[in-house]
């Protein structure tokens, strides 16, 4: 019953005025529309193109002649990891060496979520 008290009844000037104010917003997209179209793409078309040449590079499976590579980094990580060089790293060292670590562990669940075909399942 206090909520009914509280809103106030549309009356036909109040209804004319939003009536009004909506033709005028659709007005304004219709004619300003293709100029933000416009600047929008000139905007992207830059960062697009860098963000697909990144993509391409970064982002495609590693070769054959890659995997060796990866596995005597993983064996030299490892190596120092057990004689003990890991108290020498550096703060940045450290953090980046982290967040590479977080990058690859959230691809993981990224691509167990896309295989599971949702999030059901995950504590997100």
């Amino acid at each position: 019953c206090r909520s009914v008290l509280l809103a106030a009844p549309l009356t036909v000037t109040s209804s004319a005025v939003m009536a009004q104010a909506t033709q005028r917003l659709v007005k304004a997209v219709a004619t300003r529309g293709p100029q933000l179209v416009s600047a929008a793409v000139t905007y992207s078309k830059p960062r697009l193109s860098t963000f697909w040449y990144y993509a391409k590079v970064e982002l495609t499976p590693p070769s054959p002649a890659e995997i060796p590579k990866a596995i005597d980094g993983m064996k030299a990580l490892v190596k120092a990891f057990q004689a003990g060089r890991l108290s020498q790293l550096t703060v940045k060292e450290a953090l980046r060496n982290g967040l590479v670590a977080t990058e690859v562990l959230m691809w993981f669940y990224i691509g167990e979520i896309i295989g599971k075909g949702g999030l059901i399942g995950y504590n997100v």
